[in-house]
């Protein structure tokens, strides 16, 4: 990667990290953590990597993204929303009445989304049935799929990597956000989920680790994963729950955050300030 192409997606990054905060400050609540943590893989998805057109987003030959942990739509909103597909007036908007950018990403309702999630571990079904589908048609494009570590107590996720993997779907880039934490606590506490990636390995997935809030690492294991032709791909993010915010990372309950108190208001702020100063010096 250039060195000019990184500075651009940190860039992105920052925007869409201060758009998460801005708007869940705005709405007084809503779920912080797991959109933290996502934001340099959404910064790599909608800056580099994905083959779309915020102009046409029924372009037919389009990548798509299913996000499975659809708790974290405000970070695809965000990304959204960066890139073009609305305007970023709507953020404001979110969980409002007829709003177009509900709690949960709702693909009759805003432009990007090309399916709703919400229920944990179906969108890894809907993912494969949709890179099935592209791959039957033999169209050139990738499905993304973002799985949380949490989610993966359900079954229905495992069921649905065994079917990616057996079939070799390797246009399905599988993204688990391993942030190590889900609404009730530390997975590790709560259902002990052991070493995911020999996990994925295990299933037959060619297999990369990486640190999610490196912008280059997750934009190469995406190039990597793209040269893998014969075996399903996975790559497990390993990140912090809250992301980029240290008051938000080492918050206990910060799945769901409220903005209810001047301690949590000042923080954001601040990381708001922070992420604003950033992007000015970049962009000088």
């Amino acid at each position: 990667m250039e060195q000019t192409q990184k500075m651009e997606l940190q860039v992105l990054a920052a925007r869409i990290r201060y758009d998460v905060l801005d708007m869940l400050k705005h709405r007084g609540y809503g779920h912080l953590g797991g959109s933290l943590s996502l934001v340099e893989t959404m910064a790599v998805l909608y800056g580099k990597q994905m083959h779309i057109d915020p102009k046409h987003p029924d372009m037919e030959d389009r990548d798509m993204l299913v996000l499975s942990k659809g708790h974290a739509g405000p970070v695809w909103y965000s990304a959204l929303a960066e890139a073009g597909y609305f305007d970023k007036e709507w953020l404001y908007t979110l969980n409002d009445g007829g709003t177009n950018l509900p709690s949960h990403p709702d693909r009759t309702k805003t432009p990007g989304v090309d399916m709703t999630t919400g229920s944990l571990g179906q969108g890894t079904s809907s993912a494969a049935g949709i890179a099935l589908g592209q791959k039957l048609r033999k169209e050139d494009r990738y499905t993304y799929l973002i799985v949380g570590d949490g989610e993966l107590n359900e079954g229905q996720c495992w069921e649905a990597f065994q079917f990616i993997a057996a079939h070799r779907i390797n246009n399905c880039i599988v993204l688990i956000d391993e942030n190590k934490r889900q609404l009730d606590g530390y997975t590790k506490d709560i259902l002990d989920p052991f070493s995911i990636p020999d996990k994925m390995k295990a299933f037959g997935f060619h297999t990369q680790v990486v640190k999610g809030d490196d912008i280059q690492a997750i934009d190469e294991a995406i190039e990597c994963a793209k040269s893998i032709k014969d075996q399903a791909v996975c790559i497990v993010l390993d990140t912090i729950k809250g992301q980029g915010v240290p008051y938000f990372e080492q918050m206990v309950s910060n799945h769901s955050v409220k903005f209810n108190n001047e301690k949590t208001i000042q923080a954001a702020n601040q990381a708001m300030e922070q992420l604003q100063a950033f992007i000015a010096g970049k962009e000088q």
